[in-house]
């Protein structure tokens, strides 16, 4: 398992509770907002705005500004045009990081991503560079539960692979059979701490001492930035060290 996705365990725990809720609601209304103008306001026959939906409830999101977000999308209401595009780049250590962007302003944007890189011993890469390295796959991960009942559910289900640590069991579906294969471990009593699409690494770097302290520190400070939607990486951090290094 990479350190990414225990990284993303403990980035959803600490969501629900922490300062950074407003700036995670802003995140998904920006999603919201994105699905519905491409897709359209149902979310019945949108599966990309009914995810973005599940992820606005699991955070505790008032109906209203997800109605709201959905009616800006579709021209109801109106606001502000955002562009997606994905930024490629290298973090300590020679990770590889994918960084997806929902921006009014393209070249600003890009002038601050180029910054906080920099910042934190990162740099931006080639088009194609690292893109390669990814591939989109659902992820269901869970905690405290038995890795051979989760195994024997997830054939069942037809899940692609299932990857243990010490500490987390994760379940890899194709994206699209994400949902079904999610709704069928809840309705087995089996609560995902969290579940989303994400870009998977083909390959991890492991990287310790100072390079996963920076590896930490950018990751925190891109995902802090109002435009980042989402950062994918291909590092692996024992998972103590990274627990340590988030708190």
């Amino acid at each position: 398992m990479s350190g990414h996705s225990k990284w993303s365990t403990i980035k959803h725990k600490k969501a629900a509770t922490d300062a950074k809720r407003s700036k995670i609601w802003t995140k998904i209304i920006k999603e919201i907002t994105v699905a519905a103008r491409m897709g359209g306001g149902d979310a019945s026959g949108n599966p990309r705005l009914r995810a973005a939906v599940d992820k606005a409830r699991a955070a505790n999101m008032p109906n209203d500004n997800v109605q709201r977000a959905i009616r800006k999308g579709t021209g109801e209401e109106g606001g502000v045009h955002y562009e997606e595009l994905s930024y490629e780049a290298y973090g300590p250590g020679g990770v590889a990081l994918l960084i997806d962007i929902m921006t009014d302003s393209r070249n600003r944007t890009a002038a601050e991503i180029r910054h906080v890189l920099e910042r934190h011993n990162g740099k931006l890469a080639a088009v194609g560079a690292v893109a390669y390295l990814f591939k989109k796959h659902g992820v269901l991960a869970f905690e405290g539960a038995s890795e051979d009942a989760l195994t024997e559910l997830a054939i069942d289900l037809g899940a692609d692979d299932v990857r243990a640590s010490p500490t987390t069991i994760e379940v890899i579906t194709d994206p699209h059979d994400f949902e079904k294969i999610r709704d069928g471990f809840i309705a087995k009593g089996f609560k995902p701490t969290h579940a989303e699409v994400q870009m998977v690494p083909s390959t991890t770097v492991r990287i310790e001492g100072k390079d996963a302290e920076s590896m930490v520190k950018l990751l925190s400070a891109l995902e802090d930035h109002d435009d980042v939607q989402n950062v994918h990486a291909n590092f692996d951090i024992d998972d103590k060290v990274l627990e340590q290094l988030s708190a």
